[in-house]
């Protein structure tokens, strides 16, 4: 079986034209871009702005037990309901990319929130005693601090998302859940397997690459790099101060 997973994967036939792989991975990548931008406009301002006002904090509950919907039960209903609405090939697209936002919205929210929440009191009280309003408080000091935990419910958000995308499929659009909904229906279980290795590696890849922006954008003093690097420097530093002070005493030695 194993053999025939990396055949199918390997066989050049599969590289190329609108049914490749390259091409299955754009358009994945493309529904999951749209997807993530769409939650993160509309589900980071309102956590970020719930947790600064301090109130409201019901709704973050209420928007996280959105998780508990089945998608594809939701995709199929939201499709025949937009069926009666728009005459139009273009409802499968909107209908899978509503859905995926209502999949993504909740760990965004959730990031923004937990993340302006849990911002050090002390930072607030100095950026007030230095004179600054509750708007560059929030902008200057909580929104930058609240970064950490936004990016990781970005992270959890597109991990959903890449592995969720492939329900799109089931209503007749593109992206890798092809493989899988065509591989299924031609009992060719190598495909299937394909499939869901290509969203394995995507759903990593981009893990990956949030990881390293995430690293290049957040201050090192907030992730407990600097302090840290400082640990690992103290046992030299012991050694350094302990042969200072022990060569003074080696010298007075008769």
């Amino acid at each position: 079986m194993i053999q025939q997973v990396f055949s199918w994967l390997f066989d050049g036939a599969h590289w190329h034209g609108t049914d490749g792989i390259p091409a299955r991975v754009l358009q994945h990548i493309g529904y999951c871009a749209v997807v993530l931008v769409i939650g993160a406009i509309i589900a980071v301002p309102i956590g970020a702005w719930i947790a600064h006002r301090g109130r409201g904090g019901w709704i973050i509950t209420v928007i996280n037990s959105l998780r508990a919907v089945p998608s594809l039960g939701l995709l199929l209903i939201v499709t025949l309901w937009l069926q009666s609405k728009i005459q139009s090939t273009s409802v499968f697209s909107i209908s899978s990319i509503i859905v995926l936002v209502v999949l993504a919205i909740p760990p965004l929210l959730a990031g923004a929130y937990s993340g302006v929440s849990e911002v050090d009191p002390a930072a607030r009280d100095a950026a007030r005693g230095m004179g600054m309003t509750g708007a560059q408080v929030f902008g200057r000091v909580e929104l930058p601090c609240a970064l950490p935990l936004m990016f990781s419910g970005l992270r959890s958000a597109t991990l959903q998302v890449v592995a969720t995308t492939t329900i799109a499929a089931t209503v007749g659009i593109g992206g890798l859940g092809r493989y899988l909904i065509d591989g299924l229906a031609q009992s060719n279980y190598p495909e299937m397997a394909a499939g869901a290795i290509c969203v394995a590696l995507l759903a990593l890849l981009a893990d990956l690459l949030l990881a390293a922006v995430q690293r290049m954008v957040v201050s090192p003093g907030l992730t407990g790099r600097v302090s840290r690097s400082r640990h690992t420097e103290r046992p030299g530093d012991d050694e350094a101060m302990k042969e200072q002070i022990s060569e003074p005493v080696r010298s007075a030695t008769p």
